[in-house]
């Protein structure tokens, strides 16, 4: 999700993009230090960009105490939780909610899901999130899962690099609870769902500790 998306882009964004796509793909490993003039060198800018764009980091939780954040099963299971909650109540939104445009675009989702490319994958997984939370037309909850983008896209990669089971089967059958408009369905399977991704996460975090 895009909250710049329509609306101008503060000085800083053009940086800021490009520490978080280094943080995102690895460039940048979980656990060290951000060091202002360092990234100001590299990117050929002031420091005050640099600083603007960790503060923003930092909102998101991609930074924590000056250091690219490293994903612990404390953290993880806080994250997931907190989507749990969100997402359930979304998604048995939607039920009620969505109207047939947006139902035909989860649907492209899931197709994609199953034929497209690594990248595609990786978008079609997000955009089948943000039509659900979206549906629930609570801006505060809107917001809350925006802030929380790159960290989940740290996971959503997990998931998709590591072809998780039935993840886009999944996928399909909150679409299917949705177009049926049976809300409580559409809130468990969600909830379930995301609970998976998290076990699954767990698993790999682990296998990669030992």
């Amino acid at each position: 999700m895009n909250k710049n998306s329509g609306k101008s882009r503060p000085a800083y964004h053009q940086s800021y993009e490009v520490i978080r796509d280094k943080i995102l793909n690895g460039d940048i490993p979980g656990g060290t230090k951000i060091v202002e003039e360092k990234l100001a060198t590299e990117l050929g800018c002031s420091r005050t960009p640099i600083r603007e764009s960790i503060r923003q980091l930092e909102y998101e939780g991609l930074i924590v105490n000056k250091r690219v954040v490293q994903p612990t099963e404390k953290g993880l299971r806080d994250l997931f939780q907190v989507r749990i909650l969100l997402e359930g109540f979304s998604a048995q939104s939607a039920a009620t909610y969505l109207p047939e445009e947006d139902l035909n675009s989860l649907s492209e989702c899931i197709k994609i899901g199953r034929e497209g490319t690594i990248d595609e994958i990786m978008k079609a997984n997000e955009r089948f999130h943000e039509i659900i939370v979206r549906a629930s037309g609570n801006s505060i909850m809107i917001d809350t899962i925006d802030r929380m983008q790159s960290i989940i896209f740290l996971f959503r990669k997990t998931v998709v690099l590591y072809n998780r089971p039935r993840l886009i089967d999944e996928h399909e059958e909150i679409y299917e609870a949705i177009k049926a408009r049976d809300g409580q369905a559409a809130e468990t399977l969600m909830k379930n769902h995301l609970q998976a991704d998290l076990d699954f996460c767990l698993h790999i975090l682990s296998y990669s500790h030992k």
